[in-house]
């Protein structure tokens, strides 16, 4: 199999005060090794901090570092395999060929998208691992300890959910992903792919590991990077949604809602989201001006008025029929410029309609901005969804209304005029039915950007389409591909086949 490089050595190791204004500040990384990392659960949460440093740094494939800046990079590239969100020209070319789908043959180099996020994902589970191993070492305050470990476990479930839906399509019978349970070296013997239904009992198993022990623990979340029991709830809604068990979506997503201290924020206080300290914030990661990674920074690209290298050669865009499905009267309505009439257009594009500016920079002069990874207007869509899948219209109504009661000044009058019913259409730029396409849709405007669409477009067994004509087709490459297309998921990286002797090349490997 191939080496998965331990963070503990690998790059510097993070230490995190008291405070959750505290910065995570490195320490020199050959002055910390395994042996003293585990001799107690203070500095076993170097170990953690290390894994959340890791997420967004770069140098992931050996080259093309500046589209591989850590977890937002990946966020990005799968979102902009959905129909919402738009590149409109290549710019430098970094995420381009993830929107246009020609990085299929990149799965041969350790640098394509395919290679970089195997070794992402693989690379924090191997250092989730060694911490779930060492946790009979750190009982000297088995409080801590609870803390430490309990985070692992729920890493190493979040990279397993990322790695299934990139890797696979949303069917439990289709193969998965190698899972590994144990610290792995270069004499470790790499494992087969087994079923998607293995994969996502990982991860159950492992979320509840995860949510027994933050639970059990009086440690509260020290710092935002850190996932406690309510964001463990969070990922468990998340998994659980993909794997269509809504009932207990639902209960994992209400759970979640209880975090002390946590709110859904009118539209005035979250109009850019950047910003790890804002109430409605549940886990994100804070950028530190020290900590920038510069042009591979995840801003750099999307920021249109950030000055950046590349957000100059190409901007980042809603589709114009997602934008036109936002009423006037939705405040959100402000995170895209408004569309310039065509008769403004020059060589049959605008570059100043429909640009985003929800996601940008806190400080370009710094480069910094925190990336936000869940907050709490994505748990009560969770909880929506799952309500309706289950035909409990009055709840579904009352979660929906949590979030557009924030955004939308005659919210009530729009989502009364929507009748209840829980299927939803198969063209996803087409008619608003019921219930359950509003609530969709909801989504779909709320967390643009912040999640993967198209590990929405799978899980709900739909296929991307760009092909619509109303009002007018802003995208620039118009792909029509039904559910189940071979290009919806990534190739196994053929370093993976040149180092894991259990998987064949031929039989193992996605349709290519």
């Amino acid at each position: 199999m191939k080496k998965l490089i331990y963070l503990l050595l690998s790059i510097a190791v993070l230490s995190v005060g008291n405070s959750c204004e505290d910065q995570l500040n490195t320490a020199p990384t050959a002055s910390v090794g395994s042996e003293q990392i585990f001799q107690s659960a203070e500095s076993a949460l170097t170990a953690i901090n290390g894994i959340y440093r890791a997420m967004y740094v770069a140098e992931w494939g050996g080259a093309w570092q500046h589209e591989n800046g850590g977890i937002m990079a990946y966020i990005l590239a799968s979102d902009l395999m959905g129909e919402d969100h738009i590149q409109n020209k290549s710019g430098s070319g970094w995420f381009y060929y993830d929107y246009t789908y020609g990085i299929s043959s990149d799965y041969t180099y350790s640098y394509g998208r395919q290679g970089q996020c195997w070794n992402f994902f693989y690379t924090l589970i191997s250092n989730a691992n060694n911490i779930i191993a060492n946790e009979e070492k750190i009982q000297d305050d088995p409080d801590k300890a609870k803390y430490v470990v309990g985070q692992a476990y729920a890493m190493r479930a979040y990279c397993y959910m990322w790695l299934v839906q990139n890797f696979q399509q949303s069917d439990p019978t289709l193969p998965g992903v190698p899972v590994y349970t144990e610290p792995t070296t270069i004499e470790s013997k790499g494992k087969g792919r087994g079923t998607v239904q293995d994969v996502y009992d990982r991860i159950n198993e492992d979320l509840e590991s995860a949510i027994e022990r933050l639970e059990a623990t009086s440690v509260e979340q020290q710092h935002p990077s850190h996932v406690d029991v309510y964001v463990a709830q969070g990922f468990k809604a998340r998994a659980l949604l993909m794997q269509k068990d809504y009932a207990g979506a639902l209960v994992a997503a209400k759970a979640a809602l209880e975090k002390p201290g946590a709110a859904i924020l009118p539209f005035s206080e979250t109009n850019k989201v950047n910003d790890v300290a804002k109430k409605n914030v549940m886990w994100g990661l804070a950028i530190q001006s020290d900590q920038s990674i510069s042009n591979a920074g995840v801003y750099a690209h999307i920021d249109a008025d950030g000055g950046g290298t590349y957000s100059n050669g190409a901007q980042f865009l809603i589709s114009s029929w997602l934008y036109a499905q936002i009423p006037d009267t939705d405040a959100r309505k402000a995170w895209w410029t408004a569309p310039l009439p065509q008769s403004e257009w020059v060589n049959g594009t605008s570059k100043k309609s429909y640009v985003q500016v929800k996601m940008v920079y806190k400080d370009a002069s710094l480069g910094t901005g925190d990336y936000i990874l869940m907050r709490m207007e994505e748990m009560a869509l969770i909880a929506a969804e799952a309500a309706c899948h289950q035909k409990d219209y009055t709840a579904a109504r009352e979660y929906v209304a949590m979030v557009t009661s924030q955004r939308d000044s005659e919210y009530k009058e729009n989502l009364d005029a929507v009748p209840d019913g829980f299927d939803y259409n198969t063209n996803t730029c087409s008619t608003i039915n019921n219930l359950m396409d509003y609530i969709l849709l909801q989504r779909r405007i709320e967390l643009w950007g912040e999640v993967s669409r198209i590990h929405d477009l799978k899980r709900l067994g739909l296929g991307v389409d760009r092909t619509y004509t109303y009002p007018e087709n802003n995208h620039v490459s118009k792909v029509n591909y039904a559910a189940g297309h071979k290009r919806l998921i990534y190739a196994i990286p053929l370093s993976e086949f040149d180092g894991n002797t259990a998987l064949d090349p031929v039989d193992d490997q996605n349709p290519l």
